[in-house]
């Protein structure tokens, strides 16, 4: 006979918090401000965090936060450096683009993950640079991470990565170090605010990128990462800097495509769907970025 951990009956907890206890908690209202604030709320027919921010005892952002704690949604909101704004699904998360990216993890969810099929990272490609892929993965990381378990953010562009920008992260150990043969520690990063999300950035930038992701080393490493995490989300080079990105994918087993509106010319995502035709990575779904 087990018992339940704490941890697994604590989303539920705060759920059944109404915003008001959160906010009054967290900005340490006394009883006579939460008064001022609910007969503010009842006569103009405002909601209680709306009231507290008209009357200057809350932030907008402390609204934002308590919302993200009643419904589980991990939120940066505040103190330390400022997370980066392509984080949408971190510091807006109840945006229209936000909830577009929750609804694509569902439908990767349902396409990929059922209970018997193969355990597989996810590579997000694109024909061209600037089509969003870091913009991308970043978000649909972070929207997998909300799930609970453990989600990790492998960024393994390693012509012109961006992740370790995105998240914050100081210079150091990372992928290409791994792959090169070098001894490395502290690889795989938390990320502040985001605790069931990790990061391994790509680190020192190699002159052989290609030759790095072809060795067996790559594909070991990738059996490696999606046994010790839930999920697995594949940051890749552009189509047009050569071959990378197709066998990044195959030692992934799927991969999302990425068209960006305006841009992306139809031949050339042909050209990228047909390549992995000729590996075993499964197309999960093809995706146009308006962002």
């Amino acid at each position: 006979m087990s018992s339940q951990p704490a941890e697994d009956i604590r989303p539920t907890a705060l759920h059944d918090r109404s915003i008001g206890d959160i906010i009054a908690e967290a900005n340490q209202l006394t009883p006579d401000q939460v008064e001022r604030i609910l007969a503010h709320q009842k006569t103009h027919g405002l909601r209680f965090g709306e009231a507290a921010v008209s009357l200057g005892l809350a932030k907008g952002e402390d609204v934002l936060w308590a919302l993200s704690q009643q419904f589980h949604y991990p939120y940066a909101a505040g103190g330390g450096p400022a997370p980066s704004e392509e984080l949408v699904l971190s510091t807006k998360p109840f945006s229209d683009q936000a909830e577009a990216f929750r609804v694509l993890r569902s439908q990767i969810n349902m396409k990929l993950y059922s209970a018997d099929a193969p355990r597989r990272a996810l590579a997000v490609i694109s024909p061209n640079a600037g089509d969003g892929k870091t913009f991308f993965a970043a978000n649909l990381a972070i929207a997998f991470s909300q799930l609970g378990g453990r989600t990790l953010l492998l960024d393994a562009d390693m012509r012109s990565p961006r992740q370790h920008e995105v998240f914050g992260l100081e210079g150091g150990a990372g992928l290409s170090g791994i792959l090169s043969g070098r001894s490395e520690s502290s690889v795989i990063r938390p990320v502040r605010d985001l605790p069931s999300l990790f990061v391994m950035p790509v680190g020192t930038l190699p002159p052989n990128p290609t030759e790095l992701v072809e060795r067996p080393a790559f594909a070991l490493l990738m059996r490696e990462l999606v046994s010790k995490f839930d999920h697995v989300i594949v940051d890749t080079p552009a189509a047009e800097h050569g071959a990378d990105y197709a066998v990044i994918a195959a030692r992934c087993g799927a991969a999302l495509a990425l068209a960006r509106k305006g841009a992306t010319r139809v031949a050339a995502l042909q050209a990228l769907v047909g390549a992995l035709g000729n590996t075993p990575t499964e197309l999960a779904g093809v995706v146009m970025n308006e962002h």
